[in-house]
């Protein structure tokens, strides 16, 4: 199984967001981002992950690296919980529903890092995301 890392960061100003997300395997990269009009910052933190995802085509094993605690909350410990409770009250729900279709056939690991300071791709995954909602 091949083995991925998905460095993913969000951000979001005056209800415009954008999302970076830098896709390494084997040495090479794959860059995504992506401008949203009328959204959050935890949800674009959250969109960079899914569609980091959505361009893998076979099941890998996909370490997920981002300084984002909700999303790493979500995965590691609320998904869980969630699901039992057939999600109710969850924000989000609709992305939420879309990472687990998409996660389903890869094996997913999360990694919280405390601050994209010091994380060259974490970094760059964030600029991308701020470059995309100062497109205003």
């Amino acid at each position: 199984m091949k083995k991925i890392v998905l460095f993913s960061e969000g951000s979001a100003f005056a209800d415009v967001g954008g999302y970076g997300t830098i896709l390494l395997y084997s040495g090479k990269e794959r860059l995504l981002s992506a401008k949203v009009a009328n959204t959050t910052a935890n949800r674009m933190e959250v969109c960079a992950v899914i569609e980091g995802l959505r361009v893998i085509k076979e099941p890998c094993e996909v370490e997920i690296i981002t300084s984002s605690k909700y999303v790493i909350k979500s995965i590691n410990e609320w998904l869980e919980v969630w699901e039992k409770r057939n999600f109710e009250k969850v924000k989000n729900l609709d992305l939420w529903q879309a990472y687990l279709d998409l996660a389903q056939s890869h094996k997913v690991t999360a990694t919280l890092i405390q601050t994209t300071l010091g994380h060259s791709e974490n970094e760059r995954c964030l600029k991308m995301a701020q470059e995309q909602h100062s497109k205003i």
